[in-house]
């Protein structure tokens, strides 16, 4: 039997599920596509950031590269050159950087 004939026989509850039905599609479809991947990259950045130390090479969100010299709890100190030390926020770093992506 079509889906429409279930529904126009069917009564209130079979309308307010028709109704609510694309409503938890779009909700579905936006969790996969918006959510999902934000907070895996969330994750990614938590992980990359507290596995900082000394001796990293590094990239800050506003393009300064430098390396680590010190870590505190929210505080990164970076070397940018000779006798040139930076005091930056944690989160400023936005990747560390390896042999071939530098």
């Amino acid at each position: 039997m079509p889906v429409l004939a279930l529904l126009q026989s069917g009564g209130a509850t079979t309308a307010l599920i028709a109704n609510l039905l694309p409503i938890l599609a779009i909700g579905l479809v936006f969790y996969f596509i918006v959510i999902a991947p934000a907070n895996k990259q969330r994750k990614k950045t938590a992980e990359m950031l507290s596995s900082l130390k000394k001796g990293d090479r590094v990239l800050t969100s506003s393009g300064i590269y430098g390396t680590v010299q010190g870590v505190e709890d929210r505080v990164v100190y970076l070397k940018v050159a000779e006798n040139v030390k930076l005091k930056v926020a944690r989160t400023a770093v936005a990747e560390i950087l390896t042999g071939e992506s530098e």
